[in-house]
C-alpha cells in the first residue's frame, strides 16, 4: 500500500530541515535536537533498506508558488500560496508499505516539534475508496 506523508510546517526564514528554523525545535536542549536528528537519519536508512521509502522532497517556500484554477473556461494564474494558514506544505515522501499498521508506525516518526504531520493512502487512476 501506498502513502504520502505530508510535512506541514511555517519555519522562519523558509528553510530546511524545517526543525532548524522553528522556535519549538530550536527551543530543545541541544543533546535532544542532536537525538532526534539521528534517530530520523536512521529511520530513513531503515526504509531505505527495507525498499519502503520510494522518494520525497522539501519543498520551497509557498510564496514562491504558482496556482492555476479554472475561470471563465480557462486557466487563471495567480502567485501562491493557496491559502493563509498559519502552516504549509514544507515537503513529502512517498512509502510502499504492507498495510495501514505499518505507515501509521513510520508516520509517528515523522512528527516533530513545531510542525503537523499527515498521512494519506494514494489512489490508483480510476479507484474510488
Amino acid at each position: 500500500m501506498k502513502y504520502v506523508i505530508l510535512i506541514h510546517s511555517n519555519p522562519q526564514p523558509w528553510g530546511h530541515p524545517t526543525g532548524d528554523y522553528l522556535p519549538e525545535y530550536q527551543a530543545l536542549p541541544a543533546a535532544q535536537r542532536d537525538r532526534l536528528n539521528t534517530e530520523f537519519e536512521e529511520l530513513l536508512g531503515e526504509l531505505h533498506e527495507r525498499g519502503e521509502l520510494l522518494g520525497g522532497e522539501a519543498l520551497g517556500a509557498p510564496e514562491s508558488s504558482r496556482l492555476y484554477r479554472w475561470h471563465d473556461g480557462k486557466p487563471l494564474v495567480t502567485d501562491g500560496p493557496y491559502s493563509e494558514a498559519k502552516e504549509h506544505l514544507a515537503g513529502f515522501f512517498l512509502i510502499d508499505v504492507e498495510d495501514q499498521a505499518r505507515a501509521e508506525e513510520i508516520v509517528a516518526k515523522f512528527a516533530g516539534p513545531g510542525e503537523t504531520v499527515e498521512l494519506r493512502p494514494t489512489m490508483q487512476l480510476g479507484e474510488h475508496l
